[in-house]
């Protein structure tokens, strides 16, 4: 997988330098539409990319303004789950890095496991636990793109938690804040796993995200995380969740997450 191919390919579409970059996760890619669109790639046009699998993922690379700031988007991301390598699903990461994203959104919906948080909430990730019984870095490293050891002690930049915190007090939303973990998949836990997960210090599970916040980190850009908690993971009080129901929860909650993914860019310029 070659990076340089990739930032060629997009570039013969838009000259656009983008400097922050938006992940969009499972029912969330109604977000793209607050982005004042210069150039939609799909992503079977780009050397490198995987296709999505997943219900709700587009698969397209999306370069414009947000908030009148230079974006680029991903709608769509890929999971282990779906047989890729980790390698492979952080290669967007690498791409948007390339292209200059110095700044990274992400964003996905989560099993919530915290009693006291209820479904449709938005929670900003403060910290992640890594289950997915490996890592993107595994391999040899690039010194150009980062040390072989990152440092992880503050994967989610506190400067930008502290303006995403702000942008909701000012909205008037409710914005949790905790610990996202990261499982396999692509089955949903039993209430087992859901104690011992909440055991383990998490607040939401998920599938996504913390390979791509461990590539980037391990380049130096800077993240914010946000997560919408789709279903109540009670172990006591376990119901049947689908992913119908996951991906309406996701839609319902959308607007929210648009404003205040909208206002932490606006408030970077």
């Amino acid at each position: 997988m070659s990076v340089a191919a990739a930032v060629r390919a997009v570039r013969a579409h838009s000259p656009l330098v983008p400097d922050v970059g938006v992940i969009l996760g499972t029912g969330l890619g109604g977000l793209a539409d607050a982005l004042d669109v210069e150039a939609a790639i799909p992503y079977e046009q780009i050397p490198g990319f995987p296709a999505p699998t997943v219900e709700t993922h587009a698969g397209r690379l999306l370069l414009g303004r947000l908030g009148g700031r230079p974006c680029v988007m991903l709608q769509g991301r890929f999971h282990r789950y779906e047989g890729y390598t980790l390698q492979q699903v952080t290669f967007p990461v690498r791409v948007l890095k390339a292209l200059g994203a110095g700044i990274l959104i992400v964003s996905n919906v989560s099993g919530g496991m915290h009693p006291l948080w209820d479904v449709g909430d938005l929670m900003l990730i403060a910290d992640h636990i890594n289950l997915l019984g490996d890592n993107p870095l595994v391999g040899p490293n690039d010194d150009a793109d980062g040390p072989r050891f990152p440092d992880l002690s503050a994967a989610y930049d506190p400067e930008l938690r502290a303006v995403a915190r702000e942008v909701a007090r000012a909205q008037g939303s409710t914005l949790r804040e905790g610990v996202y973990v990261a499982v396999p998949g692509p089955s949903l836990e039993t209430a087992a796993e859901y104690r011992m997960l909440r055991t383990l210090g998490a607040d939401v599970v998920g599938m996504s995200t913390v390979p791509e916040v461990i590539v980037a980190r391990h380049q130096g850009v800077r993240v914010c995380g946000l997560s919408i908690i789709t279903d109540r993971c009670l172990p006591d009080a376990l119901e049947p969740a689908s992913v119908e129901r996951i991906i309406a929860v996701a839609r319902a909650a959308e607007p929210r997450l648009t404003a205040l993914v909208r206002g932490i860019v606006e408030r970077l310029a």
